[in-house]
């Protein structure tokens, strides 16, 4: 098992810094190091720096909020154009065989971050669970996190880690 970007978060001596970590992350613009991998108008798609498979996304709104009924209408209609366009990248870069897709709200719903809304897209492969996780209680991540940016940035149509937003519809 391989692991090395846990090596940072476990040798942290830092204190936890407090607010919501999507919102500094969005705020910042530091994408490469923030694992953010596209921006558009309302929605930002970031990697999962602890993933349950390669690839792991996450579709994260700008504005903080932490359930569907706070969204508004152009949020909602942006949403599945970025989810789409997320499972393209992850399809044409990764090739899985199939997706889960879903969401977490609240923390007695196992929400890491419970109050900015998020969606979990997880690519899959026929096999991609195997003994370990019974046994071992181990998931096996076969690519780094860095190597992955790499891969669904290009996806993405990103050169650099510098943003790009969609323009936004006219109605």
């Amino acid at each position: 098992m391989w692991a090395p970007w846990r090596k940072a978060y476990l040798r942290s001596s830092s204190p936890k810094r407090s607010g919501c970590i999507f919102c500094r992350f969005l705020k910042e613009k530091k994408d490469k190091k923030n694992l953010v991998l596209f921006r558009a108008v309302h929605h930002a798609v970031i990697l999962n720096r602890y993933p349950y498979n390669n690839g792991h996304l996450m579709i994260v709104p700008n504005r903080h909020i932490g359930c569907l009924s706070e969204m508004n209408t152009r949020e909602k209609e942006e949403f599945f154009d970025v989810l789409e366009k997320s499972r393209r990248a992850l399809q044409k870069a990764m090739r899985p065989q199939g997706f889960n897709v879903g969401m977490n709200i609240a923390d007695v719903a196992g929400a890491g971050i419970p109050g900015h809304l998020h969606w979990h897209i997880v690519p899959r492969w026929k096999g991609d669970v195997n003994f370990m996780p019974v046994v071992g209680g181990t998931k096996v991540i076969s690519e780094s996190l860095e190597s992955a940016y790499e891969v669904l940035n290009r996806a993405l149509g990103r050169r650099t880690g510098i943003s790009r937003k969609v323009r936004r519809r006219k109605k």
